[in-house]
């Protein structure tokens, strides 16, 4: 009883870190009777719960119910390569309680930090002798094949670049009819056209800000609307996962280079009206710099929405960490409280992904003064 209340307590405040197809159930308790946890062995058990629901997974979780070991969601498609392209289906593991066999091999999915290992028929992880080049010492490293699933981020990536595809085709249909908006477009167009007269024009420039809009539109709400999917109760963490942000940042900054003009580069590898000793030393302090800009984009958006998502999981799980009425109370309250914020938070860092990006676009698309 104390679990099942526990699930709906986390759908009433709709918290991104909702119990999930992908979670185990607890070790030494089966689907038996609940029995006491110790202070110390509660902490833990939180630990755990807000680590592993900020973790990507191979299937789309809705529910479980740890009591009986239950599941409710969709699996994914997991897509393998060793030796050949395996394909399955996630709930060919059965959250990592099964060995899955293909074309003469096995595989284990890792309840734990959900990947997946090559093993024997029987489940045994199959490991490899390492020699360290230095030492010369010799380790075992665990087998993992090439893996090339599509996750639970993946598959809300694709979800939400079909959704924005259609939803702007839909309002960019609208302006057939006439100038005035219709539809969705009397809520997207004021958002749109502030991203073009208070972000790309004041940074970019008024002749060039064109040929960047289309990019600054589709991060910003790219962005914004991941973080927003990531308030749902799904357990949904796409922002929060660094290969995403990375991947984000890497556009940025692949744009920004070839789209550069010969001041942006003149100003780095040989800055006009500086003294030549002085030239020499800021070359490779402008050159650093080229590579500080999409770190720096990747880690702001990346540390923010984990955080946000890990400061909620704790606050959940402090309301069953104590007994007392009262605070159970001012937890949830605090909760609610912080899911609000998010909201803010939500927007804001897709305000300041897409501000910075076209920071780096005006630098690079600047006119000479010199």
């Amino acid at each position: 009883m104390h679990r099942l209340l526990r699930i709906l307590f986390v759908l009433a405040v709709t918290s991104p870190l909702i119990v999930n197809a992908n979670t185990h159930a607890d070790e030494g308790h089966g689907g038996g009777p609940e029995t006491e946890l110790t202070p110390e062995k509660q902490r833990e058990k939180n630990n755990e719960f807000v680590k592993h629901h900020t973790k990507d997974s191979h299937d789309f979780g809705v529910l479980v119910d740890e009591s009986e070991d239950k599941h409710y969601g969709f699996p994914l498609p997991v897509i393998l390569y060793d030796n050949g392209i395996h394909f399955f289906w996630s709930s060919a593991f059965e959250h990592g309680h099964k060995v899955v066999e293909s074309n003469g091999l096995y595989y284990k999915l890792d309840a734990h930090d959900g990947k997946i290992y090559k093993t024997d028929e029987h489940g045994h992880v199959l490991k490899k002798v390492v020699i360290d080049e230095d030492t010369k010492e010799e380790s075992l490293e665990e087998l993992m094949p090439l893996d090339l699933s599509i996750t639970k981020n993946v598959f809300i990536i694709f979800l939400m670049s079909i959704l924005m595809f259609f939803l702007f085709r839909g309002i960019a249909k609208s302006y057939r009819t006439g100038l005035a908006p219709t539809g969705a477009a009397k809520f997207f167009e004021p958002i749109i056209l502030f991203i073009r007269d208070d972000i790309a024009i004041p940074n970019i420039g008024e002749k060039q800000h064109k040929k960047y809009m289309v990019y600054l539109l589709t991060v910003f709400f790219f962005i914004w609307f991941l973080n927003l999917a990531g308030m749902t109760p799904l357990g949904i963490n796409v922002t929060g996962n660094l290969a995403v942000t990375a991947a984000l940042a890497l556009c940025t900054f692949v744009i920004t280079t070839f789209t550069a003009k010969k001041d942006y580069w003149m100003h780095i590898v040989w800055m006009p009206g500086v003294p030549v000793p002085m030239k020499i030393m800021l070359f490779p302090i402008e050159v650093i710099g080229m590579f500080v800009k999409p770190f720096a984009l990747m880690i702001r958006l990346y540390a923010n929405m984990l955080a946000g998502h890990i400061v909620l999981g704790a606050l959940i799980a402090a309301v069953f960490f104590f007994d007392a009425f009262l605070a159970k109370g001012a937890f949830i309250g605090l909760t609610f409280f912080m899911n609000i914020i998010e909201l803010l938070v939500a927007l804001l860092q897709a305000y300041i992904f897409t501000m910075l990006t076209a920071l780096y676009f005006g630098a690079a698309a600047a006119e000479g003064h010199h």
